[in-house]
């Protein structure tokens, strides 16, 4: 799933402190609305890919697919916490006026990336066997999810590079630029997924091969724009291993936090592996279709980072409480319009991805349900954000966490066991719920106490603050929540 920390273009001449006056509700919207374009692009092609394979007219591997896709899940995890820590570090860098610090930090960051990436990839491609078996995976299931997964995963060496460039490129204010790097690869999936599962006849084998074809596509378009703006330099191994721990304190709790919901999705595929390939096959369809249509959410998630930065930097707390609000009310209207289109679009989606049976049952459980489980969801994104760019980022790992085991796990199986397929995802509902309002009610709990808590007269620079790290020019803007 995409984090806050990505997305803030502070250092951009354009953005100083522009969040501090005006409509809060239009920031939000607008804000939202533009972060969302290449959100939707990434997955939006996921759901064409699995789309096209649904067409082979086999739901085993359909699920198979599902499987490899929550392994992949992982890898991207990680190379989100580095994005997360290259767009905090470079932004800050920038916003100081130090270019030539920026460009060292780039540098070192992207060696960082390649070297994690390459390290990750060999790292589950050696446990592939028995990580598979863990979340469900068995027989020509297993065997295709794993020759997926040998095709796909050594290009996570190109992915992780790829996703750095574009916070590297918003980090400097080339929002539209960053953009096009993700809308250049979902360009390429779009016309070689087919080719290759149809046209070629290699059906999920083609899938794979799309996904490096577009990881190439993503890297290369990346390093031309990241070049362009001169962003790197010739790395030197001194420099690059001196600034690992600066990088880690980043990206540590970034990661934590972005793996929760890979483990919680692992859980709940092995929860329905016991009910056969085509509850797996409806719980697929699922995992990749609820990023489409609630995107919005993810994008919002991203895009308050600035407002609450600068305004936190200006000493706007009432308007930092409105951005909760607003983002509150953003979502619950959002949401509305999507569960009500999925509500009356169930039944068709269910028969353009070929499901029958329980995977249609559960598919359309989940249309029905999902409005309700995705608002407070949405809750819980963005009292991350808030936490992450109000430099508490362990909060937002602490609660993910939460979610994906105490709020995930016991009620899953509970559902289970009462309601059968149906129940696991209704379980994870309440989960929802319960660390939505909790998120939500620190986020508030966390801008009041910074509020009572900060000396009068002492200022934040609001370019550091909307990048996510706290930089107190008054000893008590610094204290914890």
């Amino acid at each position: 799933m995409p984090d806050p920390g990505s997305v803030p273009a502070v250092g951009a001449d354009e953005g100083a402190a522009r969040f501090v006056s005006g409509s809060i509700l239009r920031h939000v919207v607008v804000m939202s609305g533009t972060g969302s374009v290449g959100l939707m692009a990434i997955f939006a092609v996921d759901l064409l890919s699995l789309f096209y394979v649904s067409k082979l007219g086999d739901p085993s591997l359909t699920a198979a697919v599902g499987f490899a896709s929550i392994v992949q899940f992982f890898a991207i995890a990680i190379n989100i916490g580095l994005m997360i820590a290259a767009g905090a570090l470079v932004s800050r860098a920038i916003g100081s006026g130090d270019r030539a610090g920026a460009r060292r930090l780039a540098t070192s960051i992207t060696m960082h990336g390649l070297v994690a990436s390459g390290l990750l990839a060999l790292l589950l491609l050696a446990g592939l066997d028995p990580l598979l078996r863990a979340i469900g995976a068995e027989g020509h299931t297993l065997e295709v999810a794993k020759r997926y997964l040998w095709i796909s995963l050594p290009s996570n060496l190109l992915l992780g590079p790829g996703m750095l460039f574009t916070g590297l490129l918003r980090a400097v204010g080339a929002a539209r630029e960053a953009m096009s790097v993700t809308l250049g690869g979902a360009v390429v999936t779009v016309f070689v997924d087919p080719l290759l599962i149809f046209a070629a006849g290699l059906g999920v084998d083609g899938a794979a091969l799309a996904v490096c074809i577009a990881r190439v596509t993503f890297v290369a378009i990346g390093l031309t724009y990241v070049r362009r703006r001169r962003l790197l330099e010739a790395p030197g191994l001194a420099r690059v291993v001196a600034d690992l721990p600066e990088v880690t304190r980043i990206a540590l709790p970034a990661v934590l936090t972005n793996l929760a919901p890979s483990v919680a999705s692992a859980f709940v595929a092995h929860a329905l592996s016991g009910y056969g390939p085509q509850a797996i096959a409806g719980n697929v369809v699922i995992e990749r279709l609820a990023p489409v249509a609630f995107c919005g959410l993810f994008a919002m998630s991203g895009s308050i980072g600035p407002i609450l930065g600068q305004n936190w930097g200006a000493g706007r707390f009432d308007r930092m409480r409105g951005v909760l609000r607003q983002g509150a009310l953003v979502s619950a209207l959002y949401i509305l319009s999507v569960w009500l289109l999925l509500a009356l679009a169930r039944g068709p989606l269910a028969r353009a991805f070929e499901l029958t049976g329980t995977a249609a049952d559960l598919f359309g459980f989940f249309c029905l349900a999902s409005g309700p489980i995705w608002f407070f969801n949405g809750l819980l994104f963005l009292s991350n954000a808030s936490f992450n760019n109000l430099g508490f980022p362990f909060l937002s790992t602490l609660l993910n966490w939460g979610r994906a085991t105490l709020g995930t796990m016991p009620p899953a199986l509970l559902g289970a066991a009462w309601y059968g397929p149906p129940g696991v995802i209704a379980g994870t509902g309440f989960g929802s719920v319960a660390f939505g309002l909790t998120g939500l009610v620190l986020a508030f709990r966390t801008i009041g106490r910074l509020e009572r808590r900060r000396t009068p007269g002492a200022t934040l620079d609001p370019e550091v603050a909307a990048a996510g790290e706290p930089v107190p020019t008054a000893p008590s803007s610094g204290m914890r929540p």
